[in-house]
């Protein structure tokens, strides 16, 4: 008897199960017939607050780089014979954005299309002469610290002159462009606008 039960109430929800799967078969059918049912996917790309933080810590991002090699010489005059000082310096200027330096709303995105703002793009570091390479290449007479510091200035000031150059900002520009579109194509964004603060 115990058993016929079990068989019987196995029936039941067996059928039960048929007509609900009926009904709902029907009831889909009768939705995706008359337009109402959809099927798709967001195409929408969220940029979370940890991404941002993420690209914030890369801090400076250098996109461009210019080796440079100054020679610097002064000479003192002197009643019997001139002392003269000739050294060599040696320097790397780094060019690109530091990104500690965002303003907020910097980075916005709406589906897959996002907007980003950076900083102005400048020299990365103002100390970049290498003063453990630099060398006297000739050295005649008495010179002071004074004297070096000054030839340093100069060298400083010429390497300034012939890195930081419109033509090598415009190349910074274009290589940073680059650099962020790889970045923000790797997250899935496919239209991507970058600018520079003025």
């Amino acid at each position: 008897m115990e058993r016929k039960n079990k068989i019987s109430l196995t029936l039941v929800a067996l059928a039960a199960a048929i007509i609900l799967l009926t009904f709902m078969t029907r009831w889909i059918y009768q939705d995706l017939k008359s337009g109402h049912l959809e099927f798709g996917a967001d195409q929408q790309i969220d940029i979370t607050p940890q991404q941002i933080l993420l690209i914030k810590e890369i801090g400076d991002w250098e996109f461009l780089s210019i080796s440079d090699e100054e020679m610097v010489d002064t000479i003192r005059r002197g009643i019997f014979s001139d002392d003269q000082l000739v050294r060599i310096y040696y320097g790397t200027l780094r060019l690109g954005v530091n990104l500690k330096q965002v303003e907020p709303g910097w980075i916005t995105a709406k589906g897959d299309t996002i907007e980003v703002t950076l900083p102005k793009i400048g020299l990365l570091d103002h100390d970049f002469i290498d003063e453990a390479r630099t060398r006297s290449f000739h050295e005649s007479g008495k010179w002071t610290a004074q004297d070096r510091e000054a030839m340093l200035r100069r060298a400083y000031q010429r390497m300034l002159r012939r890195g930081v150059t419109p033509q090598n900002l415009q190349l910074a520009e274009q290589n940073g462009n680059t650099q962020v579109r790889q970045v923000l194509q790797g997250m899935g964004f496919k239209q991507i606008s970058v600018k520079y603060k003025d």
